[in-house]
């Protein structure tokens, strides 16, 4: 008699995704907790010049996470838009560094 793999398979899938919308659950969360840590160290008026770069690694780390898990670049078959936004992001900051310097001297 024949094996029914479509059960098996489906229970695969279920399985699957209830493990990834955990994943997803967990990092709205921290974004959430990331987000209102931002915002308590402004309304408590920290030091600018701690404030801002803790702010800025804060959004760096939440743009991770939308990257990874919410536009699913951690799944297979999204090596080129990954190229070309990685890409992106080094040409951006390649940007910065250069306005920085031409500014700075």
């Amino acid at each position: 008699m024949a094996k029914n793999t479509n059960s098996t398979s489906y229970e695969f899938y279920k399985q699957k995704n209830k493990e990834e919308m955990k994943y997803q659950l967990i990092t709205f969360a921290l974004m959430i907790i990331f987000t209102l840590v931002a915002f308590g160290m402004v309304i408590a008026e920290y030091n600018p010049m701690f404030t801002i770069p803790v702010i800025i690694l804060l959004a760096c780390v939440q743009v991770g996470f939308q990257l990874y898990y919410f536009m699913h670049m951690s799944h297979k078959g999204h090596g080129l838009p990954a190229l070309f936004l990685y890409s992106g992001i080094f040409v951006a900051l390649l940007t910065v560094l250069a306005m920085v310097t031409i500014v700075w001297w």
